[in-house]
């Protein structure tokens, strides 16, 4: 396998289905998708039977702290051993170029393995891999728990690059048709349509020396408006923050018995530029369940004299002022929580993102059994109907500018966490290649 340190990544030996598989049924949605609707789980279980799949290789954080959590943790790894010891999975070595189409968007990526020693999630990380937000410890243990012990991983991580002169991925898509097509479906549950290519090794050389463009030091100087001499940022995370840092961690605690050539020192990840036209920034919103107090009676406390509430007719009306605020003020959307739909105006707001202005509330709220939990979910639809379920609460935030992402991570650091997503909950990676790690 072929490693390029200078710039963090290494070409996989990558493992796919074999010829006759169902990919319908082998590829799944991220497992961090859904969490609150089990019943979409329960569908994607429908639809795979018995068949071979990824769902039987992935937890599905929809079951994380339910029964039955250590014996199916043993059928993933049981099942990666016998989809490598049957055939199911075979391998081959190279970039892949991969389009993923929903409706009339298509987002281009690459599927490459990160170096894990040049990635660095602590606040305030110089490192050429860097998390774009806060990263939580407390969640790594079920996700450490889950992968460590297992033979493969499957990535559902995307990660991105700043690249808007689009040298690196774009060009591969030019000649896209000179490459092996491997694999080419529709994806369930109307998630879209996915299509990969293998990159031909004629072709590698050209991707290598458009990453290293990049964060050549003028260049990078130059359009950051930074010293030349600063470390360069390459790889920003985009989505699979945690398991990223999960990877991390099992490596960090691996490599002083496997030393540093295991293949647990990368991870496989699909990289996508920020100025892809067919990559959105959507806002996670957040959903707390079984409040113990009144969340409005709270926020105004936490808040003071800076915070107004203003009750609205309906959620069309609270996401239009939300969605077209400006100024130093900061507006938020309250639903449920003992009304229907309201707008907070937060004045002299204590983080430049309404995010991470609310988020030390809601920690604290939380802390002091303010609710039984929180969630953090995609879509104006999704936060509306849980959150007008009796006993619940929602806060609805306005997205960020995708092009602001990497010079605020260089200037400022890691974002307060959960402040972007990468498209909605169907846009989000599916399972599909697979990579020996043990």
């Amino acid at each position: 396998m072929k490693i390029f340190s200078d710039i963090g990544i290494q070409i996989p030996q990558i493992f796919m289905p074999r010829g006759g598989v169902d990919l319908k049924k082998w590829a799944v949605i991220a497992c961090d998708q859904f969490t609150s609707e089990p019943e979409y789980w329960q569908e994607v279980e429908r639809i795979v039977g018995d068949a071979p799949s990824s769902l039987n290789l992935v937890f599905p954080e929809v079951y994380l702290d339910k029964p039955g959590e250590e014996e199916r943790i043993k059928n993933i790894q049981a099942n990666m051993r016998k989809y490598m010891d049957k055939g199911i999975l075979q391998t081959q070595e190279g970039f892949i170029y991969v389009e993923r189409k929903i409706g009339s968007k298509v987002r281009k990526g690459l599927i490459l393995c990160l170096d894990l020693e040049r990635y660095n999630y602590n606040k305030g990380s110089q490192s050429l891999i860097r998390a774009t937000e806060g990263t939580i410890v407390e969640r790594l243990p079920p996700r450490i728990k889950i992968r460590q012990g297992a033979s493969m991983e499957l990535p559902h991580i995307l990660v991105l690059i700043d690249d808007p002169k689009r040298t690196v991925i774009e060009p591969i898509s030019a000649i896209k048709n000179k490459q092996d097509k491997i694999y080419d479906f529709d994806l369930m549950l109307d998630s879209g349509h996915l299509t990969g290519y293998k990159i031909l090794p004629e072709y590698e050389e050209q991707i290598i020396e458009a990453l290293r463009g990049l964060i050549e030091p003028r260049t990078f100087a130059a359009k950051y408006g930074v010293k030349p001499d600063l470390p360069p940022l390459l790889f920003a995370m985009g989505d699979g923050n945690h398991s990223l840092a999960t990877a991390k961690a099992i490596w960090e605690k691996m490599k002083p018995q496997v030393g540093i050539a295991h293949p647990s020192r990368y991870a496989l990840v699909e990289i996508e530029n920020v100025h892809d036209d067919g990559l959105e920034f959507e806002p996670i919103h957040r959903v707390l369940f079984n409040l113990k107090k009144d969340m409005l009676a709270e926020l105004k406390n936490s808040f003071g004299e800076n915070l107004t509430y203003t009750e609205v007719a309906n959620g069309e009306e609270m996401t239009k002022k939300v969605d077209s605020a400006s100024g130093p003020n900061q507006l938020i959307g309250l639903v449920g929580g003992g009304k229907q739909f309201g707008v907070i105006e937060i004045a002299h707001p204590t983080s430049n993102l309404a995010v991470g202005t609310i988020q030390p509330f809601l920690d604290a709220f939380l802390k002091d059994e303010g609710a039984e939990k929180i969630d953090y979910v995609h879509g104006e639809d999704v936060v509306e109907r849980l959150a007008l379920q009796p006993g619940n609460a929602g806060i609805y935030l306005a997205g960020m500018h995708k092009s602001e992402l990497f010079k605020t991570v260089i200037l400022d650091g890691a974002l307060p966490r959960k402040t972007f997503s990468m498209g909605e909950a169907r846009e989000k990676r599916f399972y599909m290649e697979a990579r020996k790690i043990s």
